[in-house]
């Protein structure tokens, strides 16, 4: 598969710790949109919990955020000041330009239906959004915020090559629980970083190494430090 390097698409999912692992899914995705701001990237949701960032080498810069973030800190819903562990699930997927895994047609299932987000009356009342199934794999993509079908199908499409590639990609490093098919399992065990906002400290367990500014990192968008040695 050939994957155009300027594209991220980065897809935010709740683990365990309910409402707040929810939260903090969201947190990340702004934080993300943050940093792609100062990078001067361009940004778009393409759905809730997608984003798509585009920018010189942006997928380089993204790629390796995919997995288990843990998050430990005290809920603004916790009356007694207990600190919480929650995680979120990140997958990073790129746009494919050209593949050369032929998709036969059949292993296609289309589901189409209406929005019930915002969008006016053509949205909502007509069935533009869409649900795309690969049966092979079970791998499901939707597409639901822009206002013609059309335009929802190429999502829909672009997400699940990008999910095809993240799962040969997994198959490739032997790595057990998919993210794209299992959604691993959002066990704080599985986690590739935890952010504890007490000490203000930010740990990727593949570097082996802490920052202590994670306030800025969360609430500024300042991953530089963290990701460039990952990208190197």
């Amino acid at each position: 598969m050939t994957i155009n390097p300027k594209v991220a698409i980065i897809e935010a999912i709740p683990g365990v710790g309910g409402d707040e692992a929810k939260l903090w899914m969201k947190e990340l995705l702004l934080s993300y949109i943050r940093f792609a701001q100062k990078m001067n990237f361009k940004f778009v949701y393409l759905e809730e919990n997608i984003i798509k960032i585009t920018g010189e080498n942006a997928f380089s810069y993204f790629k390796n955020e995919t997995g288990v973030h843990r998050v430990q800190r005290i809920p603004t819903t916790e009356r007694r000041g207990r600190i919480h562990t929650s995680t979120a699930i990140i997958v990073v997927l790129p746009q494919i330009i050209q593949t050369d895994t032929r998709i036969h047609p059949s292993d296609l299932e289309w589901q189409f239906f209406r929005s019930g987000g915002k969008g006016g009356q053509n949205v909502n009342k007509v069935s533009t959004a869409v649900r795309l199934t690969h049966k092979p794999s079970g791998i499901v993509a939707t597409a639901s915020r822009e206002r013609y079908q059309e335009a929802n199908r190429k999502i829909a499409m672009d997400i699940l090559l990008g999910k095809l590639y993240q799962l040969e990609e997994e198959k490739r490093k032997g790595i057990v629980n998919s993210y794209v098919k299992d959604v691993g399992t959002g066990e704080r065990a599985e986690k590739i970083r935890t952010y504890n906002f007490p000490q203000n400290r930010l740990t990727d367990h593949r570097l082996e190494k802490s920052f202590y500014n994670l306030e800025q990192i969360i609430g500024e968008g300042k991953w530089d430090k963290v990701f460039n040695p990952l990208t190197r």
